[in-house]
């Protein structure tokens, strides 16, 4: 059961189904909207939107994005197909891809943890591994000495102010910049909590319209004008009823364009 709220915001932006079957509903969420009710969100987040859409209240979701984060997020109808779906992005058997924006500018060595260099002497692409704890109640999630629970790949993307998603640089020279600001490809192996934020912000490059990393910043629940510039832009797995290879790309843009 969730309480019901009356007075929250509208949040401005559509919620579009890019596919769906007997089992299961692909949306491309975006910013701002939370996939499930918390706080003060309840009928403005992704799983409500749907389930009063469908008129189906089974409708659960199979994974999350922040409420920041725009992108790929499955849902499951089926209830007899819930754990199948559940299971398969708690044991990771999914590809993800994410972009983003932050600064062009040299990386920094973080305080904890390790960066390898994949392709040395650049220092593109890169792997970071640390141990990221986030503590209930507490907003950030932060990097402490320990044994090691996240890793990210973080390679060079290309992006143009007004010119859509950002795409995988070739390797042949740096991704095209605009600006100060400069596209990232994240392919994180796994799920903490806030992880590709976390990551991109200890190396010195904080994502662009980040309000928590690296400090908080409190803006009124009503401003919508600076979106977290990090999109969950690729989801690739093999279904876990029909056996079929399945592939979902985000249409959303970075950079408001």
């Amino acid at each position: 059961m969730h309480r019901y709220v009356t007075d929250e915001p509208r949040i401005p932006f559509d919620l579009d189904v890019i596919y769906e079957d007997a089992g299961i509903i692909v949306v491309d969420k975006p910013h701002f909207l939370a996939t499930t009710p918390r706080g003060m969100w309840y009928r403005e987040t992704a799983l409500i939107r749907l389930r009063e859409a469908y008129g189906d209240d089974s409708i659960v979701p199979a994974h999350r994005l922040d409420r920041m984060t725009a992108g790929i997020v499955v849902f499951v109808r089926d209830r007899a197909l819930r754990g199948a779906y559940q299971t398969m992005f708690q044991e990771r058997r999914t590809g993800k891809v994410y972009e983003c924006l932050a600064p062009a500018a040299p990386a920094t060595l973080p305080r904890y943890g390790t960066v390898e260099r994949l392709e040395a002497p650049r220092t593109f692409p890169l792997r970071r591994r640390s141990r990221i704890v986030k503590r209930r109640g507490i907003l950030q999630a932060y990097e402490e000495p320990g044994e090691v629970n996240a890793e990210t790949t973080i390679e060079l993307g290309e992006w143009s102010a007004g010119g859509g998603h950002a795409a995988v640089a070739d390797g042949a020279g740096p991704a095209r910049t605009a600006g100060r600001v400069r596209a990232y490809t994240l392919h994180p192996r796994t799920g903490k909590t806030h992880q590709l934020r976390v990551h991109m912000n200890a190396l010195g490059l904080p994502i662009v319209g980040d309000d928590l990393y690296p400090r908080i910043e409190t803006r009124a629940y009503d401003d919508f004008s600076r979106p977290l510039e990090l999109v969950a832009r690729r989801l690739a797995f093999t279904d876990p009823v029909s056996g079929e290879e399945r592939e979902f790309v985000s249409r959303i843009p970075l950079g408001g364009a």
